[in-house]
């Protein structure tokens, strides 16, 4: 198992990074808060999970080991793989993931594009008691300077987790008041969370 990758970033895309490691290039899948501490050309550290399939190898990677061991144990639950587990991270954080199964919170997982009302019945009952309690104390990083711009990151993680360019704009301008009153860079993560629940309510 492939732990961490560790090395000058050489690509960002919506959903994925190029970390260069000992000369050869390797693709993470990353949430959009995750890209957003990333920078060109500047060294990262990502923890990683690698999922091997009969036709395929890919690596996912986390802005830590929390992040990392959540996304493992949400593919405990049956009928999770990979790409509900990351897509669960890109709306809630680990945290946020606990005090939703601690709670019983199923409107907090039906946020999650893939996830039903029956869906997420059947999360609480299996996953309630694995992923332990809330974590106290964790403050989110900044993106760091020269990243692009939160508008950009915010339409692009949308497009990347199945909305129409249509959908993703109404939900970029559904989030702006609250973007431009935050002090400082507006996280992603958050933004993207409160952009998903504009979009349920419209539908």
């Amino acid at each position: 198992m492939i732990a961490f990758v560790s090395g000058p970033v050489a690509a960002l895309a919506p959903d994925a990074a190029v970390v260069e490691v000992g000369g050869v290039g390797m693709a993470v899948q990353c949430t959009p808060a995750t890209l957003a501490r990333l920078r060109v050309g500047e060294p990262a550290r990502l923890a990683t999970s690698l999922v091997v399939r009969e036709d395929s190898l890919t690596l996912y990677g986390f802005a830590d080991d929390d992040e990392r061991q959540t996304f493992e144990l949400l593919q405990t639950a049956s009928g999770v793989g990979p790409r509900l587990a990351q897509a669960m991270l890109a709306v809630h954080s680990p945290d946020g993931l606990r005090r939703a199964f601690a709670a019983g919170d199923e409107k907090a997982l039906t946020a999650v594009p893939g996830i039903g009302k029956k869906g997420a019945q059947k999360l609480l009952l299996e996953l309630k008691d694995r992923l332990g309690e809330p974590l106290r104390g964790a403050a989110p990083t900044p993106a760091p300077a020269g990243a692009p711009g939160w508008r950009d990151q915010l339409h692009a993680a949308l497009m990347g987790l199945g909305y129409a360019a249509r959908e993703a704009d109404e939900a970029v301008a559904a989030v702006t008041p609250q973007a431009e009153a935050t002090e400082g860079t507006p996280q992603v993560g958050q933004l993207l969370r409160a952009a998903l629940q504009s979009l349920n309510r419209a539908r």
